[in-house]
Order: C-alpha cells, then sequence, then structure tokens
C-alpha cells in the first residue's frame, strides 16, 4: 500500500489491524452516539488496556450495495486520515477492518466544537480569535503542505480537547482528498457545507485555496458574532459567488485594521489573491501575537539521548509514541511546535541543527545528523511528531502501564500474549536482525517477549527470574559484584542485558562457598540504573 509506503511499517501496521484481530479485542463499544458525520456513525468506547480512556469510534459500512464514488470516498477519509500526525488534528489510534465494516478510533474530545463555543461567548475578542485562528490554521498549512485538501472547514470541525483548554483540533476527513499541489489538475466535486463552500467549489474547479475561504468565513463568525452568508441556498449561492457580505458597523466599527484585512484577504473570491495557509500564519494579526516561550534545551537533550538508543528501541519507543494519551502529549507538544519555526507540521534538518546550537551548543554536523536520521523514522527529511514523541517518551513524559500495555498489543498482531519474531516481521517488516531484537529483551531467553519482559526493557529494570525469597535487607555480610566495576567484566552499559547477572551468577555458583543469589538496582548520577548481582555467603 502507497501509505505504508509514505509513512513507514510502524505507524501503519502497528494501527490498521484484519482478522484475526477485532475491535472488541482491544476496545469495549458503549450505546452512547456523540454524533455523525457523512460516512458513518460515531459512537464512545472505552479500552480494554486503559478502562478509563474514552475513544470516539466511527464505523463505515462496507457490506452491502456501496456505490463506486461512496467507497473512494471511505478509502480516501481512511487513508488520509492515517497519514495525519499533528497537535492540531485529532489522532486516529486504530483501525480495523472486517468484511462488513471498517472501525476508526480516535481520541475522544471532551472540550465541544468551537461552534458551541461561539454560540456560548457571541463573539471573540480579537486576542481570542487570534489564537483560535493561528491553531486552525497550523493544522490547514500541515495539510496542506502533505497534499491534503480537507474541503469541509466549519466550526463544527474544530473541537476543544477539554471544556477548561483552548487547544483546537481539527476533525472529520470524510470529504478529505490527497492532491498534488504542484500539478495543474483541480478538483471538481461540489461538496462541502453551503455557508463555508468557497466560489470556486460552486464551479466546480478549485484546489486548496478551497480550504482557506471557509476559514476567512470562520474568522467572520468569531470576529463578528454572525455568518457573513445565510438565507436560502439561492441567495447563499448568489452571494458567495459575487462576494458579497456585509459588516454591520455596530459590529465591525472597533475591529482593528489588522484584523479587518485578515478577514478581507481571506474572503477574496479569487484564489490567486486569497491568502495561502502560510501566507494567513504571516499576517500581522496572526504573527505579530506573543507567543508563550517554551524551554527547548530539555527537549533538544532527549533528542540527543534517542539517537544513542539501539534500533530496536526506538522502534519501539516509535510504537509507543501511538499509544500516548492527550495528556501525555500535552506535556511536550509546545515544544514540537516551537521547533517547527516554518509551521508546516515537522521538523526539518534546518530548524534541529539550529535549536541544537542554540540549545546545547551541539555543533558537531555529523552528531546533529545522526540526531535527525535517528527520528527520521521513515526517511522522508522530515521530523513528524510522533517521532518526537517517541524521543520524548520515558524521558520527558512518565509512561505508565496502561501506555506500555497499548503498545504492547500492537506488536502482538496475533493476539498470542508474546512478541515472537513473526510478529516483528509483521509489524517491522522483513528485515535482518530480528532474532537479535527479541534477545535483546528476552531476560528469561526463551525466545519471545512477555509483557512483563517488554515493560522492563523500556523502563531499563530487570526482571527477577531467577531470585529466591531472600532480600538484600537480610544481608550484613553482604558481598556485592557490581557491574560499573572493572572495564574487564565490561559491564558497563545500563540494565536491558540481563546477560551480565546470568554469566555473574554462573559465576558465583562455582566457588567453593554456597551463595543465595539474588538481585537489586543501583543508581547513579547519570541517572541510569545499573545491576548488581549480590550474593549471600554460607560455608
Amino acid at each position: 500500500m502507497r501509505l505504508e509506503a509514505k509513512m513507514g511499517k510502524i505507524p501503519f501496521s502497528g494501527r490498521y489491524h484484519r482478522g484475526p484481530r477485532k475491535l472488541e479485542d482491544d476496545y469495549v463499544m458503549s450505546t452512547n452516539v456523540l454524533g455523525s458525520g457523512y460516512n458513518g456513525e460515531v459512537r464512545m468506547a472505552t479500552s480494554v488496556s486503559q478502562p478509563g480512556q474514552k475513544f470516539a469510534v466511527k464505523s463505515l459500512r462496507l457490506a452491502g450495495n456501496i456505490e463506486k464514488d461512496k467507497l473512494e470516498q471511505l478509502e480516501a477519509e481512511v487513508e488520509n486520515y492515517l497519514s495525519m500526525d499533528h497537535p492540531h488534528i485529532t489522532r486516529l489510534y486504530d483501525v480495523y477492518e472486517s468484511k462488513q465494516e471498517l472501525h476508526l478510533v480516535m481520541e475522544c474530545m471532551d472540550g465541544g466544537e468551537l461552534f458551541d463555543r461561539v454560540i456560548e461567548k457571541k463573539r471573540f475578542s480579537e486576542a481570542e480569535a487570534s489564537d483560535a485562528l493561528r491553531q486552525m490554521l497550523l493544522a490547514l498549512n500541515y495539510i496542506h503542505s502533505h497534499g491534503i485538501v480537507h474541503r469541509d472547514v466549519k466550526l463544527e470541525n474544530f473541537i476543544y480537547d477539554s471544556k477548561s483548554s483552548g487547544h483546537l483540533k481539527l476533525i472529520d476527513f470524510g470529504f478529505s482528498k490527497m492532491w498534488d499541489p504542484s500539478g495543474d489538475q483541480k478538483m471538481n466535486s461540489s461538496l462541502g457545507t453551503l455557508a463555508y463552500v468557497a466560489p470556486e467549489v460552486l464551479d466546480k474547479s478549485y484546489t486548496s485555496q478551497c480550504d482557506m475561504w471557509s476559514l476567512g468565513v470562520i474568522a467572520f463568525i468569531l470576529l463578528g458574532g454572525y455568518m457573513p452568508f445565510s438565507g436560502n441556498d439561492d441567495t447563499q449561492i448568489k452571494n458567495i459567488t459575487s462576494g458579497n457580505y456585509k459588516m454591520k458597523p455596530e459590529r465591525w466599527s472597533n475591529i482593528s485594521a489588522e484584523a479587518l484585512n485578515f478577514v478581507k484577504s481571506l474572503l477574496e473570491v479569487d484564489p490567486a489573491k486569497r491568502l495561502t495557509a502560510q501566507a494567513a500564519l504571516e499576517h500581522p494579526f496572526i504573527a505579530d501575537k506573543d507567543v508563550e516561550e517554551v524551554a527547548l534545551q530539555p527537549c533538544c537533550e532527549a533528542l540527543r539521548q534517542f539517537s544513542r538508543a539501539s534500533k530496536f528501541r526506538r522502534c519501539c519507543m516509535e510504537m509507543l509514541a501511538w499509544s500516548l494519551n492527550n495528556q501525555d502529549r500535552a506535556k511536550v507538544r509546545d515544544c514540537f511546535l516551537s521547533l517547527d519555526k516554518n509551521h508546516k507540521g515537522t521538523i526539518t534538518l534546518g530548524e534541529l541543527r539550529n535549536a541544537m546550537v542554540a540549545n546545547l551548543n551541539l555543533t558537531d554536523e555529523h552528531e546533529v545528523l545522526k540526531v535527525f536520521e535517528a527520528l527520521d523514522y521513515n526517511h522522508d527529511q522530515e521530523i513528524h511528531y510522533s517521532d518526537f514523541l517517541a524521543a520524548m517518551a520515558t524521558t520527558r513524559i512518565e509512561v505508565d502501564d496502561a501506555a506500555l500495555s497499548d503498545a504492547f498489543r500492537r506488536f502482538d498482531a496475533d493476539c498470542s500474549g508474546f512478541i515472537t519474531v513473526e510478529n516483528l516481521r509483521d509489524v517491522l517488516g522483513d528485515q535482518v536482525g530480528l532474532e537479535a531484537f527479541i534477545k535483546e529483551a528476552d531476560q528469561n531467553h526463551d525466545g519471545r517477549l512477555s509483557f512483563a519482559e517488554f515493560s522492563a526493557y523500556l523502563r531499563c529494570t530487570h526482571l527477577d527470574n531467577d531470585m529466591s525469597d531472600t532480600s538484600s535487607e537480610e544481608t550484613p555480610d553482604e558481598t556485592s559484584v557490581r557491574a560499573d566495576e572493572g572495564a574487564a567484566h565490561k559491564m558497563n552499559a545500563p540494565v536491558g542485558k540481563p546477560r551480565r547477572n546470568s554469566i555473574l551468577k554462573g559465576a558465583l555458583k562455582h566457588l567453593n562457598v554456597k551463595f543465595t543469589c539474588f538481585s537489586r538496582q543501583k543508581h547513579h548520577d547519570n541517572g541510569y540504573s545499573y545491576p548488581v548481582v549480590s550474593a549471600v555467603g554460607g560455608s
């Protein structure tokens, strides 16, 4: 599939499930209907691995006499949504395909639609409108720069992530289309919501600029408190086509010149004269507003540490990134957006280089390139949001058992309760070294990974499988063999290589004195935990 080639194996195979895995294996559906879109109904669900976590599940029917155009639209929605990866776009966690249905499992947003917030407030202040529009523009600039047009931008399709939050996300890709902005071909399907539809959509010849007209309608509503185009369908079509809207003096007389210019520059009938998403982000009404400074040094250090991890650990973290909940991602999303200087929704090599120099004084081009290549999972010369999240997991984000369990089941494609070499082949592709990947985390040496081993591996801890009931508190005459002492022992790497303890235990067993062996952790100033094998001796 072209999407897998574009995104890489993990973001696709870790989220797209076919038989034997079913929706019911991982989620418990409720009868609570959250809404319905063009292509299907949306219901609430909870996760089996994270019972307290709510999700929104959109079910699309595949069985029966579905028209070809409808089927193509369903496929486009799933493909486009799977490729989305941005802080201002709702997260698609999983897709389940059967012969009858296709289920899209999305994050459940509790904050309500932007439409509801407008009804409640009547009008937004200029500062509030600018902040909201900037967030919407970041989402649109991201999808446009990656060849996707939404085609149904409206108040109802932007949702707040919580009641107390001002963080907006774009939803519903039911009308979206993958489109090559470098070509001459234009779109011709007349769809969308009439009050927001651009003039060229009515003429059935348009580009991604149709989304920008729709954003202009939203800007008009936020600042003016009413719709620019209303009345019956014929009246709306006539006014939209001619760009005829009325700015009531009592609503607009106190609006600043830059805000007025911003609205008018979007509600421009000629798409070539209309602001693009990139140009709109650079408009004084949007760009000249104070943005809170973010401390980038800790995040930059986490990016550098990620590049030093093993390939398998990085793959596990890439998968874990798709299991993080909204609260976890919120801890670092502003850092990602701050690193994304050109506002295209990814981090380029140049942006990473500048950040590393400014925050870590890292001027070694070779090391900067090494960091970039480690993060650029799908080799498209961009660091995507989930690549960034992978580096933040366990360093800037405290990962809990629920997230680890969710990441584990993404590898456990056959629901066996273990991660096997065959599972890795399904998820990571047929590549050299998969057996070595398993061995790296396989603490009981049975050729497969249990959840306990997977969790211990990512947390850099050790399973006490071979331990007696003796505890370190009973050992006044304890003899310790420290893993970080002596280059000859080659024990200076962090936990995650359980073979070290096996070697030490084996050596102790050959001594004449009887020892009871057990393990504990020794923590060092550098933040790592090292394995310590201890022995209580007796004659």
